[in-house]
């Protein structure tokens, strides 16, 4: 008698299709026959990606149980590359200028490979829990620590920002995106003080805020209250895992990411020290993907290029450079920055 396998395959792979109808847009998932009613356009992203949460979440496995879609379907998503490798991820592609939308089980190899993805974390996939719409205080006594955790975290959001959002989302943008995800509450709503933004350099602009409504992503908030009070549109940032007071300490870091922290620059360098921050861990050597590093920042592999030489003029990295051979960047951050002076950490416990 022949027994069969402990565990048959699951599929894990959900697609949703945004069409066009008379009053706007309908929403059309193949796995549950869903056909919403006529959805705004700015709004269809988010109607999409929380969609696809949900039957993440209900379809829940786990990770001994999670295999390798794409290369169950014959590595089809992607140009050829060295094979499947790597732990199995939840990936986010947006097909067709973002009209259709893919969700699956992917392995860390397939996921780098295929265009216009993104790895969902975890953390974005937790059961709902009720939160204050503001971020609770650090914690006392000293014991709120700028490490591994948050930058995890940052890495995370960055990464699924980097499908969520339109592909050239500006720097000022994306970091205001940012803050705004992980200080949100179970209801979209947040909170952000007139002296975080000043910390910033992000006060009183209001383009920046209409870019990221007009990409659908929030309501445009009234600048002229103080805090700053405003709701996001993205219904799949609203769940996350761990709690508040968790994120709001990535929070807090993404706004000064050990050893690569620039107050003073444009938007566009500190988001790329950021992600470079984000992807840090405290060898003599890092590295990241190219294409990773240009879709989190926004920009083309060129503006990358300039940005990280202007880095290593400032003395924020020590060297980088560019294997052509496996498009990995590398980079060192600068000896000098590798620990933080203790007044330093003191002003950031009380910028906020």
């Amino acid at each position: 008698m022949r027994l069969a396998g402990a565990h048959a395959a699951v599929r894990r792979i959900w697609t949703v299709e945004l069409r066009p109808q008379t009053g706007g847009l309908t929403l059309v998932c193949p796995s549950c026959t869903a056909h919403t009613s006529a959805i705004k356009a700015s709004s269809a992203r988010s109607a999409a990606l929380a969609h696809l949460a949900c039957h993440a979440r209900a379809d829940a496995l786990p990770a001994y149980l999670r295999s390798c879609q794409c290369r169950t379907q014959g590595c089809v998503w992607h140009p050829r590359h060295r094979g499947c490798a790597g732990p199995v991820l939840l990936a986010l592609t947006r097909d067709r200028c973002g009209r259709s939308w893919r969700l699956a089980d992917t392995c860390s190899a397939c996921a780098s490979a295929t265009s216009s993805t993104a790895v969902v974390p975890d953390t974005l996939l937790g059961p709902s829990r009720p939160h204050p719409a503001t971020c609770p205080p650090p914690a006392a006594h000293g014991t709120l620590r700028h490490g591994l955790k948050e930058r995890v975290r940052v890495r995370e959001m960055l990464t699924y920002l980097g499908t969520a959002l339109p592909r050239f989302t500006s720097p000022a943008a994306r970091l205001l995106a940012l803050q705004c995800a992980l200080r949100a509450d179970t209801r979209g709503h947040v909170r952000l003080r007139t002296g975080l933004l000043r910390g910033m350099r992000l006060r009183g602009h209001r383009e920046l805020w209409q870019e990221l409504a007009q990409a659908g992503w929030l309501e445009l908030p009234d600048l002229r209250s103080a805090p700053l009070r405003l709701r996001l549109l993205d219904a799949t940032v609203l769940d996350q895992v761990p709690g508040r007071r968790a994120r709001c300490r990535a929070a807090h870091w993404a706004l000064h990411p050990t050893p690569l922290a620039l107050p003073a620059a444009t938007a566009a360098l500190r988001l790329t020290a950021l992600v470079l921050a984000a992807h840090t861990s405290g060898q003599a050597e890092n590295s990241a993907d190219m294409d990773i590093l240009t879709r989190l920042c926004g920009h083309s592999a060129q503006q990358t290029a300039e940005l990280l030489d202007r880095l290593v003029a400032m003395r924020v990295l020590a060297a980088w450079h560019h294997s052509q051979h496996t498009d990995e960047v590398f980079w060192q951050p600068s000896p000098h920055r590798t620990r933080v002076p203790p007044s330093e950490r003191r002003q950031r416990s009380t910028v906020l």
